[in-house]
């Protein structure tokens, strides 16, 4: 296993993060601590998940995989708080000072630890003032509660802003962004990853396969499977999503990677591991086979002339399917 910085710390992690989206939801709680138990094995150090992934349900099945493997203490643990934990009260919900204090608390309890090695702001939101975030999240830090901090799908500019701030107020400030980006959508390379490089951030890309769209499972012309997520006619974000230009892009990646011999899932992977500036894209596995798929993409090398012909297929800074979605204004959470 590769191991990175994580952004200007001093901390190590793993060349991928396992993210545990899937468990406690369609991954049964068995499964789940299979994978977890099989990852740290495999010498994978960072986890990540989130207060909102099946309403913290995920959160208690990965604290409770690491108490019974005693390995919490080996492993960087991430987690997320924005989203809405409770329909019908209205600071059940966002980046106040009262919903991330209260919300830490829960997530510990939940993962059954003292601590919170990343804990990350999961969206922003304009409408509350990021000193307000930045002082409770700096106040946990203060605490020994969470140990540094992190932000998921900001633009570059409220970044550099929340820089600012912190800087001012002599406050912790965020040392790590996760944002989309796979090789259907490559916008961050724009802005975001230039401004991660330049001030040192860790980038730990959610969604390298595309949700999927990138393990060639779905073809043109051809109903989704039946159980996949974009079977979900009915979501208008996977509507925009699963549309015909993501097929050119996997029509041209796919004798890419024949000619590797390895699957399309891997090679897309891979190329987010090798991006400049990219530390630790995140895998979703729902089964154990997909993650032996994903941890394969280590192996998976990417050399210059591969990027190029990548680059003729999908533009650098390009997009054909919309990832990088994040309203920056006020607006209900969003996976």
């Amino acid at each position: 296993m590769e191991y990175r910085s994580l952004g200007r710390t001093g901390v190590k992690v793993s060349a991928l993060c396992l993210g545990c989206m899937m468990f406690g939801g369609k991954t049964p709680p068995k499964d789940s601590y299979d994978i977890i138990d099989k990852a740290i094995d495999d010498g994978v150090n960072f986890i990540d998940t989130a207060n909102v992934y099946s309403v913290g349900r995920s959160e208690e099945v990965t604290g409770e995989a690491l108490k019974r493997n005693g390995k919490r203490d080996r492993v960087v643990l991430a987690t997320k708080v924005h989203g809405v934990m409770s329909g019908d009260d209205p600071n059940m919900q966002g980046n106040s000072r009262r919903h991330i204090i209260q919300q830490c608390e829960a997530s510990l309890r939940r993962l059954q630890t003292d601590y919170i090695d990343l804990y990350q702001i999961h969206r922003p939101q304009p409408d509350i003032p990021i000193d307000e975030t930045l002082r409770a999240l700096d106040d946990l830090v203060r605490a020994g509660k969470v140990r540094y901090l992190g932000s998921s799908t900001f633009a570059a500019w409220q970044l550099v802003e929340s820089f600012a701030v912190s800087k001012e107020l002599g406050l912790n400030r965020f040392i790590c962004e996760q944002p989309p980006y796979n090789l259907l959508d490559r916008r961050i390379e724009r802005e975001l990853l230039p401004m991660a490089q330049t001030y040192g951030m860790a980038v730990i890309p959610w969604s390298p396969l595309g949700g999927g769209l990138l393990t060639g499972k779905y073809k043109r012309g051809e109903e989704p499977p039946e159980g996949a997520r974009f079977a979900d006619t009915s979501n208008p974000i996977y509507r925009r999503r699963l549309n015909d230009r993501i097929y050119d892009v996997v029509d041209g990646l796919e004798p890419i990677a024949k000619e590797k011999n390895c699957t399309l899932s891997q090679l897309a992977l891979a190329w987010v591991l090798r991006q400049p500036g990219v530390t630790s894209p995140i895998i979703g596995p729902r089964t154990m086979e997909q993650y032996t798929d994903n941890l394969g993409a280590l192996d998976v090398e990417i050399t210059d002339d591969d990027r190029k012909q990548i680059n003729r297929i999908i533009r650098r800074g390009d997009s054909v399917a919309p990832f990088y979605e994040a309203e920056f204004g006020p607006h209900p959470y969003r996976v």
